[in-house]
């Protein structure tokens, strides 16, 4: 499997789990497109220095060979889905009441639980 297939895979696991399995339906929002250009931006900031470095390298075999920010195309699709991913549970979790009043130095409802 090339990191293009692996990539692609990625953005419609992302989808299908945002749209039918989660139905957080993020990707039907405004606000979730309004925003998300400032996170390509720091994808692209950190995936250029990393790439450009030559820290991080790609087999020329595996990818399409587009670049942006010297990045491979690819890491925007991975990048996506991650990101689509980690906000569709974040709702999904937000919606089922886990910790959904924060109070910073409490922790846990577990350890509310122990408290005398």
């Amino acid at each position: 499997m090339t990191y293009t297939v692996a990539a692609l895979l990625g953005v419609a696991v992302a989808a299908v789990i945002d749209l039918w399995i989660l139905r957080t339906r993020l990707l039907t929002r405004m606000v979730f497109w309004a925003t998300y250009p400032i996170i390509i931006t720091f994808q692209l900031l950190s995936n250029g220095i990393l790439t450009g470095r030559g820290i991080v390298l790609y087999s020329p075999d595996a990818i399409i060979g587009w670049r942006i920010a010297y990045a491979p195309v690819e890491d925007l699709f991975f990048g996506f889905a991650l990101v689509l991913l980690t906000l569709s549970t974040w709702v999904w979790l937000g919606r089922r009441g886990i910790q959904r009043t924060p109070v910073a130095g409490e922790g846990s409802r577990l350890l509310k639980r122990i408290k005398p």
